[in-house]
């Protein structure tokens, strides 16, 4: 009996843990990322760092700011910089919806996750954000614990 072959659905998505720890994140927004030749392939083989990356507008256009994408091994006298300010394509509606945001809430714009959609194109999962308070990291860490301790009791229980 043959097995069937699991669909290969792409480069899992590089994903920014920090940003869930350090920001309150409000609401997510989809946007695409101009790149290189030589940046796709290192972002394929998830050669990327998205830890303190983040978005700021600049004359009506969006650019993502120490965003790290270390230089493609085989890419040559060509090859990218390694950080470098990468420009965003959203709408102008958007692009002014945000702009109002962060103007008057005081919010910022944190990337979430990078990912590829369709196997073709990179994209950009960028969040608004209210920075987090120390006393609310203490809080959050604390939750978390109080949930790794009742899975450890329940899994010893045998409850399931």
């Amino acid at each position: 009996m043959a097995t069937k072959k699991e669909k290969d659905n792409g480069p899992q998505p590089l994903v920014n843990k920090k940003a869930k720890f350090n920001f309150e994140l409000i609401s997510f927004i989809e946007a695409g990322i101009v790149l290189s030749g030589s940046e796709v392939k290192s972002l394929r083989e998830k050669k990327a760092n998205l830890t303190d990356a983040f978005a700021k507008i600049k004359n009506g256009e969006v650019y993502l700011d120490s965003f790290s994408i270390t230089p493609y091994k085989n890419g040559g006298y060509s090859n990218h910089p390694d950080i470098r300010p990468r420009k965003l394509l959203l709408n102008r509606k958007e692009i002014d919806k945000l702009d109002k945001q962060i103007k008057e809430k005081g919010l910022v714009l944190v990337a979430t996750k990078v990912y590829f959609k369709d196997n073709r194109w990179a994209k950009v999962e960028l969040a608004l954000g209210k920075p987090k308070k120390l006393y609310d990291k203490r809080e959050d860490m604390k939750k978390s614990d109080a949930k790794l301790e009742i899975a450890r009791a329940m899994k010893t229980k045998n409850y399931s």
